[in-house]
């Protein structure tokens, strides 16, 4: 497993319950390596014409480029949003004992 082939996929949830279940769902079912729940964010954005403001929870998954189609499938199917935010980052850099863990933490594609 190389550095370029880890993603970084931010996922914001309307709360903390909702956001540990479908995380602990894509870990057990090894689309992700790992995921961590940044709770307590304010997103402010545009939904309907009209600005909103609600409290959500971040989550920030682990996952790989090859996992991608069968990870946003699992994301999508399990997500109570209507469009949920769903946005995958390929890091600049990863040690190479990181990228080796992700890779054994999760299924081949």
């Amino acid at each position: 497993m190389n550095a370029e082939s880890i993603l970084i996929v931010l996922v914001t949830f309307p709360d903390i319950d909702k956001a540990r279940e479908l995380g602990a769902a894509m870990v057990e079912s090894q689309l992700a390596a790992c995921v961590n729940l940044v709770p307590a964010i304010e997103s402010i954005y545009r939904w309907q014409g009209a600005v909103q403001r609600d409290a959500e929870v971040l989550a920030i998954f682990k996952t790989t480029a090859t996992l991608w189609p069968a990870f946003e499938q699992g994301i999508k199917a399990g997500h109570p949003y209507e469009v949920p935010e769903i946005v995958a980052l390929k890091p600049e850099a990863v040690s190479e004992a990181y990228a080796r863990w992700v890779g054994g933490a999760v299924r081949e594609a």
